[in-house]
């Protein structure tokens, strides 16, 4: 079997992903259809291990978590020994949002993950020596950090770089995600009538009430990168008896590891004045691990977002591509553990996590968009199969950047 030049591999990967367009825009409707959430999307992993099954790949389902699956394909004879070819890591997500279903595409993740994995089959089979692609799935990104727990099982050592695509209203190779860590915090008073002994009481409400606008006023000295959201989820039972328990659940967002630590300490602070202040107790229970920010890999960013061009989508220029807000995902810690992308596709000019982009993530033009980003993934996966060269400044970035990017979030 001969060696093919990339353009040859190229044609061979768009042409499969544009014969399997129908049955794969099937394949995101059903998942679309069936919105179900973190860790309880059986649906989704099934019908995405059958659909691998069915083209030949070695699936694992049930990956180390119930709804997780890896499925790998290699040309090799033995797929013990591919010598020294490479890896290539592709990330499918399904799970849902609580009430509004896929209002963040995660079914036309799952398409776009099965799709490149599919057309870089294509090209694997056409030649000898570039190597093998793994597809995962991931459950739980929508705040179960499945990827994190993958990671602790050792999920994603075996290949040598991973990607995934976002479906968004503009396109961006070079995506901000932000290190976030959520914390629950519970307050403990004393219950008393509301009017005949309020002195009673102690008002675990006020506790909260507190902590909340301490949050509000901490805002003014907080970085414009900082993001803390918090909500009160307990406050009482009736209005006539001194809450003797309230609760708050909060999200803490920094651009980096090592600032969102500092913010961690201002936050836990200003919850241990609240106590201090009405005489309540508190429980303060921070996230076991937080969701670290994205680490692009300009060599892989770049790649893709010339292929993405070829194919005809518009990009803004670098600088506006990383000063574009965002939110916080657990891809940015597989990013620092491979070397990775995430780019951001375009689908809809609606805002992701509302019911407009719930409606679009089922539309066919949406499925368009994702088949443009599923051939620029194939396209990279082959770009650097074909050039294994690349790999050594591909490690040697993804080393440097991770020190200056990257960390932990240990407790002091």
């Amino acid at each position: 079997m001969a060696d093919l030049k990339f353009q040859d591999l190229v044609k061979i990967s768009d042409t499969r992903i544009d014969n399997l367009s129908s049955e794969l825009h099937q394949l995101s409707l059903k998942i679309w259809e069936n919105p179900e959430l973190k860790y309880e999307e059986f649906f989704a992993h099934n019908l995405l291990t059958e659909t691998l099954k069915d083209y030949n790949f070695d699936v694992n389902p049930q990956f180390t978590l119930p709804t997780a699956f890896r499925a790998a394909y290699s040309p090799k004879i033995n797929k013990e020994d591919d010598g020294d070819t490479l890896t290539a890591g592709i990330i499918c997500e399904y799970d849902a949002l609580p009430n509004i279903g896929h209002a963040c595409g995660h079914n036309l993740i799952a398409e776009a993950g099965i799709a490149a994995a599919l057309g870089v089959q294509a090209a694997l089979k056409s030649s000898s020596s570039l190597g093998r692609v793994v597809v995962y799935g991931t459950p739980a990104e929508e705040g179960g950090g499945g990827k994190i727990k993958m990671i602790k099982n050792k999920c994603f050592e075996e290949v040598d770089f991973i990607m995934m695509v976002h479906p968004h209203s503009y396109n961006a190779a070079f995506p901000t995600y932000i290190a976030c860590i959520g914390v629950k915090v519970t307050y403990k008073g004393h219950q008393a009538h509301a009017s005949g002994g309020p002195w009673e009481g102690v008002n675990a409400l006020d506790a909260a009430v507190m902590a909340y606008n301490g949050i509000s006023m901490m805002r003014q000295q907080m970085k414009p990168t900082w993001r803390i959201h918090a909500i009160i989820t307990e406050g009482g039972t009736a209005f006539n008896v001194i809450p003797a328990r309230a609760s708050l659940h909060c999200g803490v967002r920094a651009p980096t590891i090592p600032e969102l630590k500092i913010l961690k300490k201002k936050v836990h602070s200003i919850f241990e004045a609240a106590a201090r202040s009405t005489g309540c107790k508190v429980e303060i229970n921070w996230d076991g691990e937080p969701y670290k920010n994205l680490v692009t890999n300009s060599i892989l960013a770049t790649t893709f977002q010339e292929n993405a061009q070829e194919l005809g989508a518009p990009y803004m220029p670098w600088y506006e591509q990383i000063t574009k807000p965002g939110g916080s995902t657990d891809m940015g810690n597989v990013s620092q553990y491979k070397p990775a992308i995430h780019p951001r596709y375009f689908v809809s000019n609606s805002v992701t996590h509302t019911p407009e982009f719930q409606a679009e993530a089922g539309t066919k033009e949406a499925h368009q968009y994702t088949m443009i980003a599923a051939k620029s993934m194939a396209r990279t996966c082959l770009h650097i199969m074909s050039q294994p060269d690349l790999m050594k400044e591909i490690n040697m970035e993804f080393s440097e950047s991770v020190k200056v990017q990257g960390g932990e979030l240990d407790d002091e």
